[in-house]
């Protein structure tokens, strides 16, 4: 590894929890409240002709060819939601007896077709398979560098074939992985850089940044060019084909890594959507990587940019990593068969005691490399009323909300079943059928 990119030292707090509440800021438009610009949908410091300041909420707007729709409050159905869950279980808790059910940071979940269900045990560096039923089958892998193995797995596809494929960032990789996890193959992407991955119908790769994807080395934090695309597209050799996603630029390093954070999911045809967490933004694109329309929404709070920029600090050789405490508006995001978005959003920002933060300590000594993540929080706190699923059409209208009373770290959907997954209190996965 270069030595320019060596990690020597690093803790990263807060990559999970919502920031702290900032000042609102109300402007209204043609006698409607909205929050602060960019909360509306508005970038910090970009053109205004990107947006459309006097589209109505709801209504589509062409911007430089591009549909935009500023969405108004509550959606199409109102009170009246044309959609409903039925929870069917939970899989995986934190206090279970039962060690393949007690999941460790759990990340990921894919199902084969037989119903099989796989889970991405990040913690515990290893996948647990579930049958149909819900019964444990065997689990694969283990804390190493080795094939086969993982270090802090984060993300997890699966083909047609039932091969697997393993996001293994701390081992600079993606790991392809047979059904029966007999034969292994490594794919390596451009510059050692593995972010988190979702598999696309094509068979290539949709690659982007983890959470808190920032490299130390022996000068501090990596001070590279931030790239002028944010998501990538990989073929199974681990070349690039194409990218896409624009980030904004705050002007600040550690706010341009933090607020161009993003969450991917693609749909039947190979739609790409790109969610962004710290900013009141959702974009479509074809499977021909063309910008197809961009959304926003009504939000409680604000997402502009904070005061207080985050701060980077030396001491000897230990680096550590203070990030902005911004917003977090989203957490997590899926499409149906149907086309439809379903996204995570926050009702609010966490109050203190239900925020749960990770602590990530990177050591390099005598050429080995150790990784650490711990929770800080009250992780036994359970149900709040800070999370809902929003719903939007293919073309990117608001339809309605589903309040849920969970903490949310992730949204999963394969056929009418839906799964939201609670990583750092619960540990555990709940399903849902969805019933509309």
């Amino acid at each position: 590894m270069n030595q320019a990119r060596k990690l020597i030292g690093i803790v990263l707090t807060s990559l999970l929890v919502a920031g702290t509440a900032l000042s609102q800021k109300v402007e209204t438009v043609k006698g409607r409240a909205f929050s602060s610009p960019l909360a509306r949908g508005f970038m910090p410091r970009a053109s205004t002709a990107e947006v459309d300041p006097q589209a109505k909420p709801g209504a589509p707007a062409a911007v430089d060819g591009v549909r935009t729709v500023h969405n108004a409050k509550g959606g199409l159905w109102g009170k009246s939601p044309k959609i409903s869950l039925t929870k069917v279980g939970t899989l995986g808790d934190v206090e279970a007896t039962d060690a393949n059910l007690a999941f460790y940071m759990p990340s990921d979940l894919a199902l084969d077709g037989s119903g099989n269900l796989y889970v991405l045990d990040t913690g515990n560096h290893r996948i647990q398979k579930f049958g149909p039923n819900g019964k444990f089958l065997s689990s694969f892998g283990r804390q190493g560098q080795g094939p086969g193995d993982f270090y802090y797995p984060d993300s997890l596809g699966i083909d047609v074939r039932g091969t697997l494929f393993v996001g293994d960032p701390n081992n600079q990789r993606i790991q392809v992985v047979s059904a029966d996890s007999k034969d292994n193959k490594t794919i390596r992407a451009p510059n050692n850089n593995v972010g988190r991955i979702v598999l696309l119908r094509s068979g290539r790769l949709l690659m982007a940044p983890g959470r808190g994807g920032f490299m130390i080395g022996p000068g501090g934090m990596d001070k590279k060019e931030e790239p002028s695309k944010i998501v990538k597209i990989l073929d199974l050799e681990g070349r690039v084909v194409a990218e896409f996603g624009t980030p904004f630029e705050y002007g600040e390093m550690l706010l341009n890594r933090m607020g161009n954070e993003v969450l991917f999911t693609a749909d039947a045809a190979d739609n790409v959507y790109l969610l962004f967490p710290f900013q009141n933004r959702i974009e479509k694109f074809s499977a021909d990587t063309k910008l197809l329309w961009k959304a926003d929404r009504p939000l409680n709070y604000s997402v502009d940019p904070p005061k207080d920029k985050g701060k980077m600090e030396q001491q000897g050789g230990r680096f550590s990593v203070r990030l902005p405490q911004m917003n977090r508006c989203a957490s997590g995001v899926a499409a149906d068969g149907k086309g439809r978005l379903w996204v995570a959003t926050l009702n609010r920002q966490l109050k203190k005691e239900e925020q749960v933060s990770m602590s990530m300590t990177v050591m390099n000594s005598g050429g080995s490399r150790t990784v650490g993540y711990k929770p800080e929080g009250d992780t036994d706190l359970r149900t709040t009323d800070a999370y809902k699923l929003e719903i939007f059409d293919p073309d990117g209208v608001f339809l309605g909300e589903i309040p849920v009373d969970s903490f949310i770290d992730g949204v999963f959907i394969v056929g009418d079943r839906l799964f939201l997954l609670d990583k750092l209190r619960g540990t555990r996965f709940t399903e849902y059928k969805i019933v509309g």
